[in-house]
């Protein structure tokens, strides 16, 4: 979880949380109370801003800890959980209930449940999460996820889901410096180092990004693709050379970094 860059108030909630469900299991151990407590979420947060890497992670800290049993991450969407006719839907959502027992069951855009109206078939998932939320809490965890504004209406038109999810969490968008390190980051993984220039020209280009970018602009996802473009534009460049070595093979010069507008977020 350090790894990541930024998401500072993220890592504190989650501190928060692996703390707070490790001492009770500890608690339990030496015969003291122990809080129940759900651990059932909301990300909150534009696209590209780590709610599903966290979630994965969250995971693996709590097998780790003893909380969950597997600790894996199954994520979903509407498409995934709800079905075309009466009693299709419960069908499915509880398939991937089944699926993701002893870790967490990821449901990505969960606003979309609720946008159909009363006779939507998305009212019949959410039921079916509700109660697989109190007959398994001790190896289940819930995260809806999904944008800010459009999580909040859901859970206002539902007061009895914010009750049940008593932990939220803003995941913020980016800024310069962080999409700049996450970026150098991308390239150090893959045995790529950028130039002077190509460094300056980098920060450049995310300056411009964040000053104009709109929600659906990606975020770290928008940096990975441009971090993945500029490498096959560096292999076009060198690709007829009849002798490279270890450095040529590495370097990123600012001539391979595409233009902002040619990405796709």
């Amino acid at each position: 979880m350090e790894k990541l860059i930024g998401l500072q108030e993220v890592k504190r909630v989650l501190a928060e949380v692996s703390a707070f469900a490790l001492i009770q299991t500890k608690r339990k151990q030496q015969q003291l109370k122990a809080d129940n407590t759900a651990l059932h979420m909301v990300f909150k947060g534009n696209p590209g801003t780590g709610k599903t890497t966290v979630a994965r992670i969250l995971g693996r800290i709590l097998n780790d800890i003893g909380i969950l049993s597997k600790g894996h991450l199954i994520e979903v969407e509407r498409a995934d959980i709800v079905g075309e006719y009466i009693g299709h839907t419960a069908q499915k959502t509880r398939e991937m209930i089944k699926k993701a027992m002893g870790g967490i069951l990821f449901v990505d855009e969960a606003y979309s449940l609720a946008q159909g109206g009363e006779k939507d078939f998305g009212r019949e998932s959410i039921g079916t999460i509700v109660k697989a939320m109190e007959d398994y809490r001790d190896n289940l965890i819930i995260i809806l996820a999904g944008y800010s504004d459009e999580m909040e209406r859901f859970l206002r038109s539902n007061p009895g889901l914010r009750s049940r999810f008593p932990i939220h969490i803003n995941f913020n968008d980016y800024d310069t410096d962080e999409l700049f390190q996450i970026a150098l980051q991308m390239y150090s993984e893959r045995d790529y180092e950028l130039t002077s220039r190509c460094r300056w020209k980098l920060k450049q280009h995310l300056s411009d990004f964040t000053r104009t970018r709109h929600p659906h602009s990606g975020n770290a996802r928008y940096v990975r693709n441009l971090t993945e473009k500029s490498i096959r534009l560096q292999a076009l460049r060198i690709v007829d050379r009849q002798v490279l070595n270890r450095k040529e093979l590495m370097t990123i010069e600012d001539v391979d970094l595409p233009e902002i507008g040619t990405i796709q977020a």
